[in-house]
């Protein structure tokens, strides 16, 4: 059985990159642009070369921009506009607390859930790729939100998604909102009170052909959903209920047996949709433990991961019907996982990594162990995803610092470039740049104008 990461994003972004409107951004070859989390096919992997590996917060900047309020959404990057979205806090409104939650029968309140109290502004920033200058700032929504986010963490954490004509930016129960490219509202569409245990949202929209596909899982799973959004009107074209509770991972696309499958992860089940119809096509038994890390995947294998409360990675391969749980799990691994951080696929190998950095590298297809616990050289915690480029692995740590990883079965950190701030975002690639967003600031790393 053929199977790769599905091609349908690659070639409507060819079509549309040859009929880019005139409002639109000027026309890139498709796999230059980054257009989603993680990049063309979700998954933090780049086949540009000539993508500068050597920086400081000096050296090899290009500029930087900075960013109003607090971020941990990526960059996407589509010809010469860099897209990202943000929250400004303001002040405590009187009487305004978060959603309440049930756990076990009884009342939880996650003890690191803050910003339910005060008002919020949730936005959606264009920028002008060669020269970090902000085009424009919309305000999607004001107001006191629906739940209170981790303190860690942000209301703007989901990454928002661009064909090239509009682009779509998700703040969970406060809406998912289309924008032109100049900046004016298409639609909007709230999906309903959408309860994160107190944490906030963190899954990212995804396009598929004319749809906008999002999942929408919620505290223990009594309301939560998957849906496919008309990417013209926001109107529902399909809507499934299924019995997931609260995840953060965004799910990804794949090709297997001559169609389409959308793997979406889960603690009690990992499900595959026809991202068409919503169909389900195939389930198996889930992760068991917080469903926050990305699938990854690679021919004939879909790899997902969880950190908390247990470590787990799981292989499956794609194509199934029905329960696969028994038929279609190539391998399971105990160890090295992170919470937050996704894994990253890339050249036949996965590389597992720890929220402290620690590196594991498997065969994708096997789950055969090439190394364990490959350290950064520094001790420190991460929440960006790894992104590949040009042979090597780039981890992008809280502290500010990226780790350059020769990929392959030998761990070896060749340099450390530091930035000066904080990262928790994953980085952007596109048309030999590497995009940083920092605690304060976007930076474009580059060798050239």
């Amino acid at each position: 059985m053929r199977f790769e990461v599905s091609r349908v994003t690659r070639r409507s972004l060819l079509v549309l990159s040859l009929a880019a409107p005139a409002l639109a951004a000027p026309p890139v070859a498709p796999d230059l642009n980054w257009p989603q989390f993680r990049g063309p096919e979700g998954q933090g992997v780049t086949r540009e070369t000539g993508i500068a590996l050597e920086w400081t917060d000096t050296k090899n900047v290009l500029w930087k921009t900075e960013l109003p309020g607090r971020g941990h959404s990526s960059p996407i990057v589509w010809g010469d506009r860099i897209f990202l979205t943000t929250a400004i806090e303001g002040e405590v409104v009187p009487g305004a607390k978060a959603v309440k939650h049930i756990n076990d029968g009884e009342e939880f309140i996650h003890p690191d859930g803050i910003g339910a109290d005060r008002k919020h502004t949730f936005k959606v920033l264009a920028l002008e790729a060669k020269n970090g200058r902000i085009l424009w700032e919309r305000t999607s929504w004001e107001g006191t939100p629906v739940d209170s986010r981790h303190r860690r963490g942000s209301f703007a954490s989901p990454t928002p998604v661009t064909d090239g004509k509009r682009v779509y930016a998700y703040f969970g129960s406060e809406g998912l909102y289309a924008y032109s490219f100049d900046g004016v509202l298409a639609w909007k569409y709230v999906p309903g009170v959408v309860a994160t245990m107190g944490v906030g949202v963190g899954t990212s929209p995804l396009l598929y052909r004319g749809l906008v596909i999002l999942v929408c899982d919620e505290d223990n799973g009594d309301n939560s959903f998957v849906v496919g959004l008309d990417k013209n009107t926001g109107k529902e074209v399909w809507r499934v209920p299924r019995k997931v509770q609260v995840s953060w991972a965004t799910p990804v696309i794949v090709s297997a047996g001559g169609h389409d499958e959308v793997v979406t992860s889960g603690t009690e089940a990992i499900i595959a949709y026809d991202p068409a119809t919503g169909k389900e096509r195939w389930r198996m038994k889930g992760l068991s433990s917080n469903a926050v890390p990305s699938p990854v995947a690679g021919k004939d294998v879909v790899v997902l991961s969880a950190g908390f409360p247990e470590k787990l990675a799981v292989a499956v391969r794609p194509g199934g019907s029905g329960d696969v749980t028994e038929s279609h799990v190539l391998w399971r691994y105990t160890k090295g996982t992170a919470y937050v951080p996704s894994p990253i696929l890339y050249d036949g190998y996965v590389y597992l990594m720890t929220d402290k950095g620690l590196i594991t590298c498997l065969d994708a297809r096997t789950g055969e162990v090439k190394y364990e616990g490959g350290r950064p050289p520094v001790a420190a915690s991460f929440m960006a995803s790894p992104v590949a480029v040009a042979g090597k692995l780039l981890i992008m740590s809280q502290d500010g610092d990226t780790f350059v990883i020769t990929a392959g079965p030998a761990h070896e950190v060749v340099r450390t470039n530091p930035l000066g701030e904080p990262i928790s975002a994953s980085a952007a690639v596109s048309q030999g740049r590497l995009y940083i967003r920092g605690e304060r600031h976007l930076f474009a790393i580059g060798t050239g104008s």
